[in-house]
């Protein structure tokens, strides 16, 4: 018995490694659960070229939009774990939206194989060029004087930059109104006309309004300064401790893949992010290359996961 074990073993440690050798031996599909043209597209579309050169294999990427992401990530999870489907999407069907949703098709924490943060890009506080706030601290003076007044917009109920609002309230003691829109170009629209008092967007959505002066940036919610954006101050820096926000992009698998494959294509998608031509395409418009191990990538996930779980539920945030 212990022979025909040890045989077992064997034969298996064999059959993966020479997966491991062949992958990819047919067509990968990339899966984006948004549509085409948003910045989790652009990620795809950006490593899927790059990887079809390197193994002379078809990479495709295919959109399956719908339910705040849901959609494409259910699907994966349902595929099989041979390294022919892969998930490339943002943080919402993750860390956000499992806290929003009542019911889930799929437990973002057991479900997937974790590949890689492939880029991460802050948010920044912004209002119109108008706009009577010159400052972080124009801005907390004013929600003071007149809570519940001024208003924020967002990409949605449950995105990054709704969320970033709620913890710079939750952080700050204050409260604004939040006024979701279905996507990010409409409310950056608004705040341009002057229909909304501020927004949280992605630096990458609007650093080409702000550097047309279209409007006015205040804070950015990373550690350290953008290069883009060398005046703006943290929001550290103006007084708001605690609000330091990466909105970011993955590669996760279906849970089950090879171990051996997975670091196969792990490495396979790292390097297609520093590419020369992948990492200018992304690096200037305010995204930075992560491209971290999967056990980074685990305590990061449990990390975020954590945190908006608690933002939202001081919030009461829901996905309505």
């Amino acid at each position: 018995m212990k022979k025909l074990i040890a045989a077992l073993l064997v034969g298996m440690t064999a059959a993966t490694t020479a997966m491991a050798q062949n992958w990819p031996d047919k067509p990968v599909t990339l899966v984006v659960p948004f549509p085409a043209g948003g910045s989790t597209d652009s990620v795809a579309r950006a490593v899927g070229p790059e990887l079809a050169k390197k193994f002379n294999q078809t990479f495709t990427v295919d959109n399956k939009a719908g339910a705040t992401g849901t959609i494409g990530a259910s699907f994966v999870k349902r595929a099989a774990p041979d390294g022919s489907t892969f998930l490339v999407t943002s943080l919402g069907p993750l860390v956000i939206v499992p806290h929003l949703m009542k019911t889930m098709s799929y437990d973002a924490l057991k479900d997937f194989d974790l590949i890689t943060v492939a880029v991460q890009s802050a948010n920044v506080l912004v209002v119109p060029s108008n706009s009577p706030h010159k400052s972080v601290a124009d801005v907390i003076a004013y929600h003071k004087a007149n809570p519940g007044k001024m208003s924020f917009g967002s990409a949605g109920n449950g995105s990054s930059d709704h969320l970033t609002a709620e913890l710079f309230w939750q952080s700050t003691g204050t409260t604004g109104v939040h006024v979701p829109y279905k996507g990010g170009a409409p409310a950056i629209a608004d705040l341009i006309g002057g229909q909304l008092d501020a927004e949280f967007p992605n630096i990458n959505a609007v650093i080409q309004h702000i550097k047309a002066g279209k409007m006015r940036a205040l804070a950015i919610t990373s550690p350290k300064r953008s290069p883009l954006l060398p005046d703006v101050p943290t929001l550290e820096e103006a007084g708001v401790k605690n609000v330091d926000v990466f909105s970011w992009q993955a590669i996760v698998a279906p849970k089950g893949l090879p171990p051996a494959v997975r670091e196969k294509a792990h490495a396979a998608f790292v390097a297609a992010l520093n590419e020369p031509k992948v990492r200018e395409q992304f690096t200037s418009i305010g995204f930075e290359i992560v491209g971290n191990t999967p056990a980074e990538f685990a305590t990061f996930q449990q990390k975020e996961f954590a945190r908006w779980k608690k933002v939202i539920e001081a919030g009461k945030i829901t996905a309505e």
